[in-house]
């Protein structure tokens, strides 16, 4: 559904968010748009919006947090909306327990990178003579070493929406 803008988001900041966004492009500037936000009934303490991350959160994904204790391995660790403190606490066990160092994505719409990356193919296809640009996605994780571990409450598919932007091997 082209105009669907579906999210998953993990915290009180990235709701807020995707409400502004949804208000102002739906009422101020009359898009013919809608929203579909999946949020839950858990409680858990929210942290504050990091810096720079509004126009991230309405791509679908940012850097949450970076786990570095100059381990010899490091991953990526994608998470989606409630699911991202499962990522969090699973990086906290690799770093300390392991000495494997990772960042965790907050990825807030596996649907708008996948629409994205739909996007920049088709851009790319239609003008094969200029420089291919990159998606979103791949823009985010091209310079991040390691394999990627995505997780959500979804069926597996879910996650694999964005596979064919990333050229690192995908979990």
């Amino acid at each position: 559904i082209p105009n669907l803008k579906a999210y998953d988001p993990a915290f009180s900041y990235e709701i807020a968010v995707i409400i502004h966004d949804g208000l102002k492009r739906m009422y101020i500037d009359n898009e013919d748009i809608f929203y579909y936000l999946t949020v839950e009934n858990e409680n858990y303490i929210h942290p504050e919006i990091p810096d720079n991350v509004t126009e991230k959160i309405l791509k679908g994904m940012y850097l949450f947090k970076e786990f570095n204790n100059k381990g010899k391995i490091k991953i990526q660790l994608l998470g989606c909306g409630t699911i991202l403190r499962e990522m969090i606490a699973a990086a906290e066990v690799l770093n300390k327990e392991y000495n494997i160092d990772s960042n965790v994505w907050s990825v807030t719409s596996f649907n708008e990178l996948r629409k994205d990356g739909m996007k920049t193919e088709r851009k790319n296809l239609l003008h094969p003579g200029e420089k291919p640009e990159k998606s979103y996605v791949e823009k985010c994780l091209e310079k991040r070493d390691g394999p990627i571990i995505a997780a959500s409450d979804y069926i597996r598919s879910f996650a694999d929406q964005i596979r064919p932007y990333i050229s690192k091997p995908f979990y």
